[in-house]
């Protein structure tokens, strides 16, 4: 049976909940909103993006930001970076924050991140407004790497343990999730992963492109979309993409799958709000998120960078969240991550 059965391809959907936080103005009276007894509107938002720049995350707030305001959805939605512990960090902030009218990036990483870090602060502490896209992984090297397949690097991470670097996201993350998943597929026994598997966490894409291209690590792991140009440049070869079926961006790299390795995994990116808004404030934040989802502009946009259209809000959101924490959660215990 696939590593990715139901509770990981939940997880491989782990993708887009929804955080949101920071200050933005609204047009709406804050008091009534607060009593949930009349509509709000909110003519500006502001997005928290829990990640430094240039990973996945980062990409989708300026993402949602240029949408949102070529489009005039809003009149402004100022993008903020909070990074650190797997955006546990900007989830404290978030917290904090009392304008309704704040979004927050989150997926997948922040799940796992929570669990990890062992967070005070938890997703079931705020409130999701929609799930965004699906994007999945790719493991690379650099393109003078001795490996030539995934098949080397996973071996050789067996034979010699610690001395295979493999960096990625933040610990806990769909990133390290996938490099735990490929050595359980090797059978190494989920006891042995935690100090067979030297993973090294970075908060932001960006971070994960220097130690790669400067030959610090001996492999790498994240989102497609954040490795696409490194590769076709010619300075990252990539071993195998986590999807099911090979990606467009990248239609010669061969699945985990094909590589021998019976692993799926996709990474979900969403949005959520400071949690206690009132009813009429989450409406006005599906209603700002749903528009800009429905855009030619966003859909364009989702082609370019290769994301998946995973687009839920809502009761099902609700679920999806439920039983998406309850899946990594039981899956990071699995493959010995907690």
């Amino acid at each position: 049976m696939k590593k990715s059965r139901s509770a990981l391809i939940a997880i491989a959907a782990v993708a887009a909940l929804t955080l949101a936080g920071c200050s933005a103005q609204s047009t709406g009276d804050k008091s009534d909103a607060a009593a949930g007894d009349s509509a709000s509107s909110f003519k500006d938002v502001s997005i928290i993006v829990p990640a430094d720049p240039g990973g996945g995350w980062d990409q989708t707030g300026r993402t949602m930001a240029k949408v949102l305001t070529e489009q005039d959805v809003v009149g402004s939605a100022p993008v903020t970076n909070v990074g650190g512990a797997g955006g546990t960090i900007g989830l404290a902030q978030l917290a904090n924050v009392k304008d309704p009218a704040t979004l927050m990036v989150n997926g997948l990483v922040m799940v796992g991140a929570i669990e990890t870090n062992g967070s005070k602060v938890r997703l079931e502490d705020t409130t999701p407004i929609a799930r965004l896209t699906d994007e999945p992984l790719v493991v690379v090297v650099p393109a003078d790497s001795k490996y030539k397949d995934l098949k080397d690097l996973v071996e050789d991470i067996v034979a010699k343990g610690q001395a295979v670097t493999v960096t990625g996201g933040s610990a806990g993350g769909a990133d390290h999730i996938l490099a735990g998943l490929l050595l359980d597929a090797a059978g190494v026994a989920a006891a042995d992963i935690p100090t067979k598997l030297n993973y090294t966490p970075n908060s932001g894409g960006g971070e994960a492109v220097s130690l790669i291209l400067g030959g610090k690590v001996a492999a790498g792991i994240s989102g497609v979309g954040e490795f696409q140009q490194h590769i076709e440049a010619g300075k990252m070869r990539a071993l195998a993409v986590s999807s099911e079926k090979p990606v467009a961006q990248l239609p010669d790299v061969p699945t985990i799958t094909d590589a021998g390795y019976d692993v799926v995994l996709t990474n979900w990116r969403g949005v959520i709000a400071p949690g206690g808004i009132s009813d009429a404030d989450r409406a006005e934040l599906e209603r700002i998120v749903t528009e800009m989802h429905d855009s030619d502009e966003w859909k364009k946009e989702l082609e370019t960078k290769g994301w998946a259209d995973a687009f839920l809000t809502g009761s099902e959101l609700d679920a999806f969240v439920t039983q998406n924490i309850s899946d990594v959660t039981a899956t990071l215990k699995n493959i010995g991550l907690i």
